[in-house]
Parts: structure tokens; sequence; C-alpha cells
């Protein structure tokens, strides 16, 4: 993987870890309240530190739970927005 593939991992990971603290929940909280019953809290843990990438399932419920558009988690070029979980589906377009 070249610099830019990792630098665009750690971005996804920190915004993956943001979105979940926003919504106060545990790893074991958001698997349980997105049905994400098939991971771990090591599983998330993972994703959330980038040494994984995480399904297309999984990035789907964080984009949900936070309420934005899947193109601001996985584009660099994207900031989630300030305030989390949005008040409506946020897109930058």
């Amino acid at each position: 993987m070249g610099v830019r593939g990792r630098r665009q991992q750690k971005n996804l990971a920190q915004k993956l870890k943001r979105i979940r603290t926003s919504l106060e929940l545990s790893q074991g909280e958001l698997i349980k309240q997105f049905d994400l019953e098939g991971l771990s809290n090591s599983n998330i843990s993972m994703f959330e530190s980038g040494q994984r990438e995480p399904a297309l399932y999984v990035l789907i419920a964080y984009a949900d739970a936070a309420n934005v558009c899947l193109d601001i988690l996985i584009r660099d070029e994207y900031d989630l927005p300030d305030s989390l979980p949005c008040k409506k589906r946020y897109h930058p377009r």
C-alpha cells in the first residue's frame, strides 16, 4: 500500500472513531445498536485504528448512524461536519 493509501486508511479510521464517540457509544453498544452482530469489539478497534478495512455494510452502518453519505467517510477530500449526527442527511455537494 502506498503512502496515499495509508493516509486514506488513517483518515477513514479517525472518522469512524469520531462518529462512534460523538454518538457516545462504546464499541459493544455500536455493534448492538447497528446490528453488527458478526463483529467483535476488537474488529471495531481495528477499523478505528486503521489496522483493518471495514466491509461495506460496516461503512453503511457508520454513515447511517451519523446521517452522512458514504462519500464523507471514504473520500479524503471531505471532512465530517462539526456536529454529529447530522439533523438531515449531509452531503457536501
